[in-house]
């Protein structure tokens, strides 16, 4: 048996797991093991949501049992305190565990750059714990400001200082900048006794970013009230005060809150290890072009720890996340090889595709692209970029599952307008106002498939009457207004014309009393091959909204029912059952709120058919936009759902290929 042990459950540790159990599943003889000190792999690009109160701190954590649920990947909950790199063996605070092939994926932790009181008394910001630790401290901060009554105290108290304008401390530094006039109107404070500083030794904000986007988002904190210290540096700091330094010049000033976000070395267990791998700069591992530490072709190492300049560059990879998942995909192929003796190693030749910054929730900078040829986009272009971007990691990591989970709490229950579509998907609406609708939408479709019963829809065929009745209408129409298809209907658009009172009297001429008012009125050929038609029943001048009609005409469609479904008596029998009893069964689902989501959506998919084949009338369009309305967690209101899905769905999460496919939701 060859074990592969993956220390950290980082963004490479997690990707470089399912990798190479995707990789290795035929290989019956390898077993993989991921040894991380929590049981969740956390988001920590999302951690400042987190601290300022905009997300739960659920939304940045996500299980590894499920994460790895269904693949052979052995999930170890320990903290690694030594590696014997010459035993091969690992040494933690439960047990030992001896490797094959060692992956060290551990990422970094804070740097304080030896600034008295750093370590010991700020607020750092670089874990789950760290966030959840910080939200709770600001809720603290304001109650206790809120009772003070020495004005110098509460001042202290409402100071903020934020150490760091690098990705992580702009970022909360905006999202801090936007809780706090929500916070001032919970507690009763005045907003003007609050002071927020940002402060760093460089001379702009985010350097990695060309000039103009780092001004932008100095000018966006400005805006929101934060003051942003560039040039100065921090030489101490106590309880209730920080020490800064600009040039030769310290200067003391008060602060309740300081969150440090500097900088980051190398994790503990990485330094450890420092004494026998080749380190570099803040303890990052030297490695070869695949990824192996130098002189030990059995240790790979992952993500942050890297320190290797890729052929052509001058500098070495940047730790970021893209960097963890591109790394992540050359070592599990590149050990891939090394296990089976199959194909070729790869070099490291990462292509990194831009950053992003956001300052806040509503606010967002970014420049992205190719290696050699970036562009900057606009905030709402770089905020939207944002969310795909997690949004294609999710899929890698806990696919459908984390999917909905991301977009519900970052879109559909956001509160505050809190996002860069402020609160538009926000639910605020009842759900219970929505049973009245649902019920009458289900009353309707039942009323539909009994009054087919009565026509005797189970009896003898009826299809061909049906569809000529509505599709001969429309087709007469056409015809008398002398068009060979939508895409020539007569001129007379929306209007009494001169053009659609002889398109009326050619109809009279040709078609007969039946059709003889009849007029078209709008006709659109869309995406080249589908036909969209409206017409009215009688003349524009007498027309209600009963008399309109539309209908769209899709090749294909009108295919299979000509040469399929009207092909013969037998299966004209079968779909007008099918018809009959789904309206019914559709219509008891929702008067009754069972299975809400699949009712609705075959609602939708019968009115598709039926606009495609025959035409709706537009006072019977409403269903259409009702069916959307009630389609998700319609039944969980006064409905049968609110017994029945969470029933389901425990039982349904448990199936071993939904949980390996994660092809459920929480």
């Amino acid at each position: 048996m060859k074990n592969i042990v993956i220390v950290g459950a980082g963004y490479a540790g997690v990707l470089t797991a399912k990798k190479l159990a995707k990789r290795l599943k035929k290989q019956e003889d390898v077993q993989i093991t991921v040894i991380d000190k929590n049981p969740f792999h956390t988001m920590y690009t999302e951690l400042h949501e987190v601290a300022a109160h905009r997300v739960d701190e659920d939304s940045i954590k996500i299980s590894l049992e499920r994460v790895f649920a269904g693949r052979n990947v052995h999930v170890v909950l320990d903290t690694v305190t030594s590696i014997d790199f010459d035993g091969k063996v690992l040494e933690g605070r439960v047990g030992t565990y001896p490797y094959d092939y060692l992956i060290l994926a551990t990422g970094s932790k804070p740097t304080f750059f030896g600034v008295p009181g750093a370590e010991e008394i700020s607020y750092t910001l670089w874990s789950y714990d760290d966030a959840v630790v910080l939200r709770e401290h600001l809720l603290h901060v304001f109650r206790r400001a809120a009772r003070e009554t020495d004005p110098a105290e509460r001042r202290r108290l409402l100071t903020f200082y934020v150490v760091g304008a690098g990705f992580t401390g702009v970022e909360m530094a905006g999202e801090l900048a936007e809780l706090v006039p929500l916070l001032c109107e919970k507690f009763e404070i005045d907003r003007d006794e609050v002071s927020m500083f940002d402060v760093d030794v460089l001379d702009r904000t985010v350097p990695i970013l060309p000039k103009k986007l780092s001004d932008k988002v100095e000018r966006r904190l400005t805006k929101m009230g934060v003051q942003v210290m560039l040039g100065t540096g921090v030489a101490g700091i106590g309880k209730d005060y920080i020490e800064l330094k600009q040039g030769d010049t310290v200067e003391c000033h008060q602060a309740g809150t300081v969150i440090w976000t500097a900088g980051i070395e190398s994790s503990d267990i990485v330094s450890e290890a420092a004494k026998a791998l080749q380190t570099a700069r803040r303890g990052r591992v030297v490695t070869d072009k695949y990824l192996r530490a130098v002189d030990h072709e059995d240790v790979f190492i992952a993500g942050d720890n890297i320190m290797y300049v890729p052929e052509g560059e001058e500098n070495p990879v940047p730790q970021m996340v893209e960097n963890c998942e591109q790394s992540a995909d050359t070592i599990a192929h590149n050990l891939t090889v090394q296990l089976t003796g199959q194909g070729e190693l790869e070099d490291y030749r990462p292509k990194f595709h831009g950053v992003m910054v956001s300052v806040g929730g509503r606010y967002g900078v970014a420049q992205v692209g190719t290696p050699n040829h970036m562009i900057c986009l606009p905030s709402f272009l770089a905020m939207f970029t944002k969310h795909f971007i997690n949004v294609v990691y999710f899929v890698q990591v806990l696919g459908w599952n984390k999917v909905i989970s991301y977009l519900k709490h970052e879109f559909f229950t956001i509160r505050n307008c809190r996002s860069f579509v402020g609160g538009h998907f926000s639910n605020r609406t009842p759900s219970f106002l929505l049973v009245p609708l649902r019920v009458w939408l289900g009353v309707c479709w039942v009323f539909e498939g009994v009054m087919k019963v009565v026509e005797g829809w189970m009896q003898t065929p009826q299809l061909t009457g049906f569809f000529s009745g509505a599709t001969g209408f429309f087709n007469k129409i056409l015809s008398a207004a002398g068009a060979r298809n939508v895409t020539d209907m007569v001129n007379a658009v929306a209007g009494a014309t001169s053009g659609a009172v002889d398109a009326v009297a050619t109809a009279t001429a040709e078609v007969g009393e039946a059709v003889a008012s009849g007029v078209a009125v709008f006709s659109y050929r869309l995406l080249g091959f589908m036909d969209v038609t409206l017409v009215s029943g009688t003349d524009l001048a007498h027309s209600t909204l009963a008399d309109y009609a539309f209908k769209i005409d899709i090749p294909f469609i009108n295919w299979f029912v000509d040469h399929v479904v009207l092909a013969s008596d037998g299966m004209q029998m079968f779909m007008q059952i099918t018809i009959v009893v789904l309206e019914i069964l559709i219509g008891l689902a929702l008067i009754g709120g069972l299975f809400n989501f699949p009712a609705s959506a075959a609602s939708l998919v019968l009115q598709f058919m039926f606009v495609t084949t025959t035409g709706l009338y537009l006072n019977t369009f409403w269903m259409i936009f009702a069916a959307i309305a009630v389609l998700v967690g319609g039944g969980r209101t006064l409905g049968l759902d609110y017994y029945v899905m969470p029933a389901l769905k425990k039982h349904w999460k448990n199936v071993r290929f939904v949980r390996k496919w994660y092809l459920y939701n929480d």
